[in-house]
């Protein structure tokens, strides 16, 4: 299977983050092998110094980085919003660790000394879902942007189209001509880039609250 394209600057990249010299070396080694751009770090400072948020990656992280909790650093990766899938690597887990890890979000949990082909299948599995992350944040930036894009009346207009009401009723609604709402509704569906109403209703739905709620206008 062929690996997929990337521009340089949007090339996936492996993070190791373990404070044993060996076991990133080890680490990064097995990784090239399979294909994989690869950064080491000791500390969790170096690694904030030099991550990238523009790349798809995600982030090998030991639970014991010497002084350091390898599980508070993930969960301050979340809190200065460092979305980057992480792996959770120890040679001292257990279960009540495990769960903690998991539940804050961590895409796998591995034991010391890993299994190769399970810590590859992991790292896929991590740069597979950073990928769909990053699609699915410009595709909502996208649509978030159009939406920007519309006046005061067209997302009136829309929230109202969308909320089940037919041309007529909107223009009661609004106090509107059928004809005007007719053309309001034109400039939402081209600015919009929507091709159908169905579309232009899953439009709405993730926008949430930022589109117009037509509960708001009396009926009539």
């Amino acid at each position: 299977m062929t690996a997929p394209a990337y521009a340089p600057a949007e090339a996936p990249v492996v993070y190791v983050l373990d404070d044993d010299a060996e076991v990133r070396g080890g680490l990064s080694s097995l990784l090239r092998s399979a294909g994989h751009e690869v950064q080491t770090f000791e500390t969790a400072e170096a690694f904030l110094a030099e991550v990238s948020t523009s790349r798809p990656s995600c982030l090998l992280l030991d639970i014991r980085l010497g002084e350091d909790d390898g599980l508070e650093f993930q969960n301050r990766l979340k809190d200065i919003e460092i979305g980057i899938p992480v792996i959770l690597m120890t040679g001292h887990g257990d279960i009540p660790m495990t769960v903690r890890g998991m539940k804050a979000g961590a895409v796998d949990f591995l034991a010391k000394p890993t299994d190769d082909g399970a810590l590859l299948a992991a790292v896929e599995t991590a740069l597979a879902a950073d990928a769909e992350r990053r699609a699915s944040r410009s595709q909502s930036e996208d649509l978030e942007q159009r939406y920007a894009a519309l006046t005061n009346r067209e997302r009136e207009v829309m929230g109202l189209v969308t909320a089940g009401l037919m041309n007529k009723q909107v223009a009661g609604k609004l106090g509107l001509s059928e004809i005007t709402v007719k053309i309001h509704r034109g400039h939402v569906m081209r600015k919009m880039q929507a091709q159908s109403l169905a579309d232009l209703v899953r439009m709405a739905e993730l926008l949430g609250g930022r589109a117009t709620d037509a509960s708001r206008y009396t009926s009539v």
